[in-house]
């Protein structure tokens, strides 16, 4: 955790014009390239933590790989600025057109795959968890994450299956966190199709689709969706669930 922050000196200012000195932790942002058989494909801004399973994860939901058997070698450099990723398969590349960023970092992509794989790797299962589980995670959200804690600037994740958590990851990003959960998945065989993810970000459209191709079928928020994400995910089978609170939450 220690390289991810860093404790900095501030002034509070209050209403009545008094001042006082505060030391604060602040997140360090990391700049993390991917080249994908040596061809130099997405530059994520992220948080220096789990990126074995933030790589695994992006290649999966942008569909580029459909399995872990799909990866021959991952390798991080030693100051893991840059992932070497060497597939069993050949990737035809596009011009991604102009570097895209993501809405809450700069991410961007160099290129895409051209025939890559859409959508969910199977036909999602719609499904009303329980009750329970459902606050079970958000008692487990709301115990809050190490990062957060100390900076109040990551966005997290919880991986859990029908009664079990198995992960939990933060990152400046949510898209990142999103692809950390799905990445761990890949990486350790587990069957994205029997989990539920919780995350603390928004719900727009982007979030939506990555959570379909990732293959997960219930997806949890504390916060909101959007009109687009909602009829995303009950044409896609995906159970949406958001403005979850320790005592209620809201069904799509």
């Amino acid at each position: 955790m220690n390289g991810n922050i860093e404790e900095r000196v501030f002034c509070r200012m209050f209403r009545n014009g008094e001042t006082a000195e505060e030391k604060r932790a602040v997140l360090r942002e990391h700049m993390l390239t991917i080249l994908v058989n040596e061809q130099k494909a997405f530059r994520l801004v992220c948080t220096k933590s789990d990126l074995k399973e933030l790589v695994a994860g992006r290649l999966f939901t942008e569909g580029i790989i459909k399995g872990r058997d799909d990866i021959v070698k991952l390798i991080l450099c030693r100051t893991q600025n840059e992932a070497s990723v060497f597939l069993s398969h050949e990737v035809e590349w596009e011009e991604a057109g102009s570097f895209t960023g993501s809405c809450c970092s700069n991410n961007v992509s160099f290129v895409k795959a051209k025939g890559r794989r859409e959508g969910a790797p199977q036909a999602l299962s719609a499904r009303r968890p329980e009750s329970d589980r459902v606050f079970y995670l958000a008692d487990r959200f709301y115990e809050d994450t190490l990062l957060h804690k100390k900076t109040r600037g990551t966005h997290s994740c919880l991986l859990a299956g029908d009664r079990e958590l198995l992960y939990t990851c933060e990152d400046i990003g949510r898209h990142n966190a999103v692809d950390k959960a799905a990445g761990y998945a890949l990486l350790h065989d587990i069957d994205p199709g029997e989990c539920m993810l919780f995350t603390s970000g928004r719900v727009p459209l982007d979030m939506v689709e990555k959570v379909i191709a990732a293959g997960i079928p219930v997806l949890i928020s504390k916060s909101v969706p959007t009109k687009e994400s909602v009829e995303a995910a009950e044409k896609h089978g995906l159970t949406l669930i958001w403005g979850v609170t320790k005592d209620s939450c809201m069904l799509s």
